[in-house]
């Protein structure tokens, strides 16, 4: 019986070990899209400022669509640099759980999951 429990505990442990590894895999995507969108915005607010002839921003005659693509790529830096915060954060539950699963079978070979753990660390 109590081999059931503690089996179950590690099939647990290890479903926990993916997810989070998932999940940190899925920020780091989303983080490098949404600077890959900045940079094509940053691009196209260069290229619109080279046709009009305009790059002061506060003059009236300021491109409509340069405006805008300026307010969209500084909408996604920030929310590029919230994700950062929030990726140290999962990397850490990463860390955290993958040394739980580690503890509650120490006889095993490190598995793949917990050497993911351990690469994404920000060392």
């Amino acid at each position: 019986m109590k081999a059931c429990s503690h089996e179950a505990a590690l099939r647990l442990k290890r479903f926990e070990v993916t997810e989070k590894g998932r999940r940190v895999a899925e920020m780091e995507t989303m983080i490098a899209d949404f600077e890959r969108a900045a940079n094509e915005l940053m691009r196209q607010i260069a290229a619109e400022e080279k046709r009009t002839g305009i790059k002061d921003r506060g003059d009236c005659a300021y491109s409509t669509f340069a405006s805008a693509a300026w307010l969209r790529r500084d909408n996604l830096l920030r929310s590029s640099a919230d994700l950062k915060q929030a990726l140290f954060a999962a990397r850490r539950e990463h860390e955290n759980t993958a040394a739980e699963l580690s503890r509650l079978n120490p006889e095993a070979p490190r598995d793949k999951d917990l050497n993911l753990a351990l690469r994404l660390l920000p060392f």
